[in-house]
């Protein structure tokens, strides 16, 4: 166990691997995780995450572990939720090959799996990318990568906002933080109750508390 402390542990502070679903937008719609499904059926952890050397061949590839799987390098699976979607030739993901093309295992005239379905961003499934990284690729882009961290297998999260979706996480790896403006305008009648029963009497409450008030003293 020391063993593997002492040589394991470095490698995965050092060469964390940050994995995404990427819009044509940039942001990233979906950050992978231990548990993340891959087109092979297997989750991310079953997959080659530490590397003593980070190739230098882009994409990156992170073939599975599992014993005679085909898979050569991780690749994410969209959900409608929890749902899985389908491909327009009817069949769901794990009916597909795990080899490069994705082609349908049910039907021949499947050249690969293409869902028309629409992510929460706006842009179509097959519109989106698997994207594998190192540290210094995100920071050079400008997005979150957290702290570097022992775990395996972390994939892209980097905190409790990361297992929200791209559009409503509230950081560099989504749509960003809300505006000052919009943190420090007043509540009105169309935001939430909860804000509302927290920002205190409105105006209208208290001028008819102190029309009360004068009829009582009257």
């Amino acid at each position: 166990y020391e063993e593997y402390k002492r040589k394991v542990l470095p490698i995965r502070l050092r060469n964390r691997l940050y994995v995404s679903w990427r819009s044509p937008t940039g942001m990233d719609c979906k950050l992978v995780g231990p548990e993340t499904l891959c087109f092979c059926t297997h989750r991310y952890k079953q997959h080659k995450t530490d590397y003593e050397v980070i190739p230098r061949d882009r994409p990156i590839c992170v073939p599975c572990r599992v014993s005679h799987c085909p898979c050569q390098s991780y690749h994410y699976v969209p959900l409608n939720g929890t749902q899985p979607v389908r491909c327009r030739c009817k069949h769901f993901a794990d009916e597909h090959s795990a080899a490069p093309g994705f082609s349908c295992n049910s039907c021949s005239k499947c050249s690969g799996f293409h869902s028309c379905f629409t992510c929460a961003c706006g842009q179509p499934a097959y519109a989106h990318e698997t994207v594998v990284e190192t540290k210094e690729e995100r920071l050079a882009q400008g997005k979150p990568v957290g702290q570097d961290v022992p775990y395996a297998a972390m994939g892209g999260l980097t905190g409790f906002s990361s297992l929200a979706e791209g559009y409503m996480r509230l950081d560099d790896s989504g749509c960003g933080g809300p505006s000052s403006e919009l943190l420090e305008s007043p509540v009105t009648s169309m935001d939430h109750p909860f804000l509302k029963a927290f920002c205190g009497p409105s105006s209208s409450a208290q001028t008819t508390s102190q029309i009360a008030g004068a009829i009582l003293v009257g």
